[in-house]
Parts: structure tokens; C-alpha cells; sequence
């Protein structure tokens, strides 16, 4: 794929509706830098992002793809597979953000206790209070590190690997 093709292309056509970057920015709701990025081949819309554009620009999907005009129409099937293909992306991306955000939640609420009880006369007094909420000072730090780590880059290696491994043992 040849990302600065591409980008030209996505400037031709924008340019064939009389449009600003600013302009297809605001409809796109990104910003007008997203745009320029686009178009100088820095970097590629997100899919669905691509799907608005064939449809803005009245193009086939493939043709924006190529960085080139293409003679066939994208038939209907295609294009519902693409959108069902994006659908599941956006799902599971989104559990795997929710887990993050519990996670987060998780080592906040126990920091907050940590936090409470670290001074008090409860943990001076008390050895087995002590114990419990230095346990709750561990257990913050791992599910931030857990949320940090799942929502890095890592997370999706991460994530396929756990398939895997669990795919060899079902069989």
C-alpha cells in the first residue's frame, strides 16, 4: 500500500468537491492536521473513517485503497462485510477498554484506601491492619500497571498470545 499515493489521491478528491481541509476536518469531526496527514501520506484513516470518505466522495472503497480510479462500483455485499468487519473492531476494542477502565478503577479505589489509612493510628497500632493496607498498596500498583500495560501497544500481543495459549489447551 503506498500511503503517499494514497494521500494525493485523497487531496485530488477533495479537491474535486471544493473543499478546505478545515471543511472535510469538520465534517470528519478530526482535525484539519489529521487531514494534511492524510493527504501527505504521514498517516492512514481509520477504517470507518475510510467508508465516510468513499461515500463522501462518491468513490469505490478499493479505489481510495489503490490511490487510483477504478472503472468497477463496490457492490453492496462488499461494502456490508467491510462495515460488519469494523463493527466487531470497535466491539471488541471497546471490552478491551472497558477492562482497562476497571482495572484503573480498581488500583484507584485501593490507593484511595492505602492513601486514608497510611497515617492513621491503625496501622501503628494494629500489625494485622498494617499488613492489610500495604496488601492494598500492592494490589493499586499492579491493577495500574495491569491498565497501563493492557492499554499500550503490548495489550494486543498480549491478548493474542492468551488466545493461543487457550486455543492449544481446548485441543
Amino acid at each position: 500500500m503506498d500511503q503517499a499515493k494514497i494521500g494525493k489521491f485523497l487531496a485530488e478528491l477533495r479537491k474535486e468537491q471544493e473543499m478546505t481541509q478545515e471543511q472535510l476536518a469538520e465534517k470528519l469531526n478530526v482535525a484539519r492536521r489529521t487531514v494534511s496527514r492524510w493527504e501527505t501520506g504521514n498517516n492512514m484513516p481509520d477504517i470507518d473513517i475510510l467508508i465516510e470518505l468513499s461515500d463522501l466522495y462518491a468513490v469505490d472503497l478499493r479505489e481510495i485503497l489503490t490511490g487510483e480510479r477504478k472503472s468497477e462500483q463496490m457492490n453492496n455485499e462488499t461494502k456490508e462485510t467491510v462495515l460488519q468487519a469494523v463493527d466487531y473492531a470497535n466491539t471488541e476494542s471497546e471490552k478491551c477498554n472497558k477492562r482497562v477502565r476497571l482495572c484503573n478503577m480498581i488500583g484507584m479505589g485501593f490507593m484511595v484506601i492505602y492513601m486514608l489509612f497510611k497515617d492513621s493510628e491503625i496501622y501503628f497500632q494494629n500489625k494485622t491492619a498494617a499488613t492489610l493496607i500495604d496488601i492494598a498498596s500492592g494490589i493499586a500498583l499492579g491493577m495500574l500497571l495491569t491498565g497501563l500495560i493492557f492499554s499500550s501497544r503490548y495489550g494486543a500481543r498480549i491478548r493474542a498470545f492468551k488466545q493461543r495459549v487457550f486455543k492449544r489447551a481446548r485441543l
